[in-house]
């Protein structure tokens, strides 16, 4: 699932997650940390997950 979506760490998950959500107009990832702001950069990075991979990462956060 990582490398359909260019996944490269949990702060991109889930703000892909977050960004493709029909529902959520706006995203502000805050953070103080220079190598934060630097990866959650990296969710606007590839293709972003529709309905199906959404319920697919949903599935997967719950196995955890």
């Amino acid at each position: 699932m990582g490398t359909e979506l260019d996944i490269t760490s949990w702060a991109v998950y889930f703000l892909k997650y977050i960004i493709a959500h029909p529902a959520v107009t706006c995203v502000i990832p805050a953070t103080s940390d220079a190598n934060h702001a630097a990866d959650n950069m990296n969710a606007g990075v590839g293709s972003l997950p529709d309905l199906a991979m959404r319920e697919k990462m949903v599935d997967y956060r719950n196995t955890l």
